[in-house]
């Protein structure tokens, strides 16, 4: 084969490689599958972990695939929270068809606000989603006729999933349905981000310049991926919603976006799982540190964040990935 061709399958080899299931990857989700069985009594805390990091998967394709820090992304998981209570309180309470809609409501808000954000970058582009994200609290905490303000929402009527398993407070229906959701979402983000779009969105984030020389089109780009950003954080809004029966104002708030932002950075921005362990590492730290010191666990939890950036700048993943691939060099040198 001649130089020419071999260069134009280095792309092909490069896909291949990155889709290739690991073994690490298989345990990783065999553990998830299995903690329903090791922990019973934590099924409601690890249903919340499930949707939390779906809520950081998002950012994560929006941050660490794209290049866009977004300091609002609340704004899409409030709107698919609501939407779905909003749908439990007018009489439809079909689990499925409230989340997919939770979704799409979320994703055509985002669609509308990528059309004049994907023309700003860096700082502009951080300032304008903070902004949004606070425009559109205020907004829920206004309406309270709609929204129920400060109060939220309640007597939100669920049906049963499939018509057979009912939500309750064990939790058990909660755990599977998220993972089932977390799950095929995990699927279908790994596969965009291993295929030649994901390649171009690599590309955009790297240099976008030689991009736009390649024929990849960087405005094209951030709308299309921050409508699925957008659309992932409101079915992960949903799942909160429907697993609990409740829509608290606090969804919409600049903590919620603060904290799902710590959560990437604690798992590793730009790796798929750092989402996940990020979001299991802050919620039970979270848990046990408010438990033992309920005054100060903040300065705890911010000290533990603060040794990970400092040792692990990569966060967990990419540390665990460090550690792995020198043990595997020695073990080749031995």
């Amino acid at each position: 084969m001649t130089m020419v061709a071999l260069k134009s399958l280095e792309p092909v080899r490069l896909l291949a490689e990155r889709s290739r299931w690991r073994t690490t990857e298989i345990v990783f989700w065999s553990f998830v599958v299995a903690s329903y069985f090791l922990f019973p009594g934590y099924l409601v805390l690890i249903s919340q972990i499930l949707i939390a990091g779906l809520f950081a998967l998002s950012l994560d394709l929006l941050l660490g695939f794209g290049g866009m820090p977004s300091l609002g992304h609340a704004a899409f998981f409030g709107l698919g929270a609501y939407t779905a209570g909003l749908l439990g309180q007018m009489g439809w309470g079909e689990p499925i068809s409230g989340l997919l809609l939770s979704g799409i409501v979320a994703g055509v808000f985002g669609l509308v606000c990528s059309l004049f954000l994907s023309r700003l970058r860096t700082t502009a582009f951080l300032m304008v989603t903070l902004t949004l994200g606070l425009l559109l609290r205020e907004f829920a905490n206004r309406w309270s006729g709609l929204t129920g303000g400060d109060d939220g929402l309640s007597d939100i009527a669920l049906w049963p999933l499939f018509g057979v398993f009912r939500f309750g407070l064990s939790g058990h229906t909660a755990f599977w349905y998220g993972l089932c959701v977390t799950f095929i979402v995990f699927l279908l983000v790994r596969r965009l981000v291993h295929s030649p779009v994901g390649l171009a969105l690599e590309a955009m984030r790297e240099n976008e310049r030689r991009a736009v020389a390649l024929g990849i089109s960087p405005r094209l780009m951030v709308i299309a991926i921050f409508t699925l950003s957008s659309a992932i954080a409101g079915l992960a809004g949903a799942l909160l919603t429907q697993t609990t029966s409740f829509v608290a104002l606090e969804v919409l708030s600049f903590e919620r976006s603060a904290g799902v932002l710590i959560m990437l950075v604690l798992g590793g921005v730009g790796t798929l799982y750092g989402a996940l362990v990020g979001a299991a590492v802050y919620l039970v730290a979270r848990d046990v540190l408010s438990a033992l010191d309920p005054v100060y666990w903040y300065f705890w939890l911010g000290l533990i964040i603060v040794m990970v950036v400092l040792f692990a700048n990569d966060g967990l993943v990419g540390l665990s990935q460090r550690l792995q691939a020198r043990a595997v060099r020695r073990w080749e040198a031995a």
